[in-house]
């Protein structure tokens, strides 16, 4: 039977923050463990702060209806990586088969990240993806295998897995490949509405923290009307390129379901709508643009909606692919 004895220090070669659990090399699961690809899991508890691993020891020792070891890694809150075991875990079941992951028994294809979110109504931080990012491409590095190796257990999954929550995964993919490509971080930038210097709105946008969806203290708000007024979010984008654009808003009924994002792109502006209704709370994708370098006004929410309701502006962000 295979082992992946390298995995810790792979893991910490890549910069990725590592915790070993105990006796990692020697727990594990009878069988066969030929690793060809990485798959994402979340581990449905809820993770914060105060307690980053909820599922750590459920992950180590397993449960009542399955045995332990259920994942190679455990992924907490702060983006740290607890291994758990170098060889076979219960974590995938069997796989239908994706992208070039063939059907058959997926602990034995593929080694397993639990991602400590619970995947209902939270999504993974910021530092879970990004540790999760750049251990997936140095283990696909390891192995000889390119991104399309990296997979979600939503995708490999016979009965009905959602896992990982909250994600694109062709977006995960791409993060990878620039990941192992440039060996260095993927640019990224985060500009909220109380970000100094990167956030402009006339005095029409009020603001209001009713909401608990909200990205960070607060967030502005402003009635539909036949006039853009605009709120703009400044980047200083290092250099032309495509770049992700991701917008985070919180949801209510009463909220814009036609809410105009524009995007100042290297061929003029473009307009996406949102229905801010719905999908609060997280990050959603606008799209993929090209956009020229330089610091300047690059994303905006505008008034200009025929339906009603409140036009939201709370937090934008820059991903370089």
């Amino acid at each position: 039977m295979a082992t992946i004895p390298w995995l810790v220090d792979v893991l910490r070669a890549a910069g990725v923050q590592v915790v070993v659990e105990g006796d990692w090399l020697n727990r594990m699961r009878p069988g066969s463990f030929d690793p060809i690809g990485v798959l994402w899991h979340h581990t449905a508890s809820t993770s914060s702060a105060s307690n980053p691993h909820p599922a750590l020891g459920i992950c180590i020792n397993g449960r009542p209806d399955l045995a332990g070891p259920l994942c190679q890694a455990l992924v907490d809150y702060n983006g740290v990586f607890h291994v758990i075991s170098a060889g076979r875990c219960n974590h995938a079941g069997v796989s239908g088969g994706s992208g070039p992951i063939p059907a058959g028994d997926g602990n034995t294809l593929m080694i397993g990240w639990e991602i400590d979110y619970n995947g209902a109504n939270q999504e993974m931080t910021a530092a879970q993806y990004n540790a999760s990012i750049a251990a997936t491409a140095a283990v696909l590095t390891r192995l000889g295998r390119d991104s399309s190796y990296a997979r979600g257990h939503r995708e490999t999954s016979t009965t009905g897995k959602i896992d990982p929550s909250f994600i694109d995964l062709n977006v995960m993919r791409a993060d990878v490949a620039a990941k192992m490509a440039g060996g260095g971080t993927t640019w990224s930038s985060i500009v909220d509405n109380t970000t100094a210097g990167r956030f402009t709105a006339s005095a029409n946008w009020g603001v209001s923290t009713f909401s608990t969806q909200r990205y960070g203290a607060d967030y502005r708000y402003a009635d539909p009307v036949a006039a853009s007024d605009p709120a703009w979010y400044r980047f200083n984008v290092p250099a032309a390129g495509n770049y992700r654009v991701d917008a985070w808003w919180p949801t209510n009924s009463g909220y814009n379901s036609a809410a105009p994002y524009i995007i100042a792109t290297t061929t003029g502006n473009r307009t996406v709508t949102v229905d801010q209704r719905v999908t609060g709370g997280q990050w959603r994708v606008l799209g993929t643009f090209a956009l020229p370098a330089g610091d300047a006004n690059r994303v905006a929410v505008s008034r200009w909606s025929n339906a009603a309701g409140l036009v939201i502006a709370d937090a934008v962000r820059l991903t370089r692919v």
